[in-house]
């Protein structure tokens, strides 16, 4: 069996990734800023650091790696983390892993990447998968649009304010559509991809699109939380936004999110490349679904603990 490298294994969708790739037989390792997070693989997953500073060591992390899975970026700009320090790590990965001698590298990007995009999320993975195409590495780059699982932030979030407040508010006419993905259905992918010879770019999509509007409307229905919903502009929405972030010491959501998502960067018109509904994930889980909040910083700032699952 072939060795893999997992970026994040004991984080959201590298846990997945390292699972599946267990479960085969693979030996795993992580490259992680999260070196005292519990393990949750115990000793089957060794852990080194990113060592973004010192390439060589991080060349010695990757060395005698067939694949690399890479998982690590940041979801928005803040003091402590920005995308565009994502990026300059990234491309250091990428050079590590070529003078690694690593053969094939499964990237996760995002649907809808230009570099010609205002939003620096969609313009950053934009360069990272050019960058990956430029590098001679053997690739297969997976472009999710909205992850969901035990560890959502996005759809938990959203039910956690349907149980909370008596209305929710949509930007605009709330029409822009998404295609969440299943986790464990992209962590599928990814292993897959890594046996396969061919550089590809799959929009990594589940079976089930949503107006943004309809997706409130559905997980509300589900937790038996239906709200009011009301239409409100993007500058409104995130105003109220940064209040609620402020109450939960989190970003609950940025001005480039609501952007990209009102511009339809969420969705595609490709062929589904995942199986699971998330409409039969949330009725399975409806009773823990939104009990409690979800914090990215919390995850960020708390490197010992693993992540809080529904």
């Amino acid at each position: 069996m072939a060795a893999h490298v997992v970026t994040g294994a004991f984080g959201y969708s590298g846990r997945y990734i390292a699972a599946r790739l267990l479960d085969e037989g693979h030996t795993v390792r992580t490259v992680t800023n999260s070196l005292h997070r519990r393990n949750p693989f115990g000793g089957r997953v060794k852990a080194f650091p990113f060592s973004w500073e010192e390439p060589d060591k991080l060349v010695a992390a990757l060395e005698g790696a067939d694949v690399l899975h890479n998982t690590y970026w940041v979801r928005f700009n803040h003091r402590e983390f920005t995308h565009s320090m994502a990026v300059e790590n990234t491309l250091r990965l990428f050079d590590a892993a070529r003078r690694a001698g690593v053969r094939r590298v499964v990237h996760v990007s995002i649907t809808n990447p230009s570099e010609d995009s205002g939003l620096e999320y969609f313009s950053g993975k934009a360069r990272l998968e050019r960058a990956l195409l430029e590098s001679g590495l053997s690739y297969a780059i997976l472009r999710p649009a909205v992850l969901f699982g035990k560890e959502d932030i996005l759809v938990n979030n959203i039910a956690w304010a349907l149980r909370k407040l008596p209305v929710f508010g949509v930007f605009g006419d709330g029409q822009y559509r998404l295609q969440p993905i299943f986790v464990d259905d992209l962590a599928e992918l990814a292993v897959a991809q890594a046996e396969e010879p061919d550089d590809v770019i799959i929009d990594a999509i589940g079976p089930e699109t949503f107006t943004f509007r309809g997706l409130v409307e559905t997980v509300g229905e589900i937790i038996g939380r239906p709200r009011k919903i009301i239409s409100v502009s993007p500058a409104q929405g995130h105003a109220v936004s940064k209040v609620i972030g402020r109450l939960v010491g989190d970003t609950f959501l940025t001005r480039e999110e609501i952007e990209g998502l009102m511009q339809g960067l969420l969705w595609t018109d490709s062929e589904p490349a995942g199986t699971t509904r998330l409409t039969d994930w949330a009725r399975a889980h409806a009773d823990a679904l939104g009990r409690r909040y979800s914090s990215e910083l919390a995850r960020r700032r708390n490197r010992d603990e693993e992540y809080a699952r529904l």
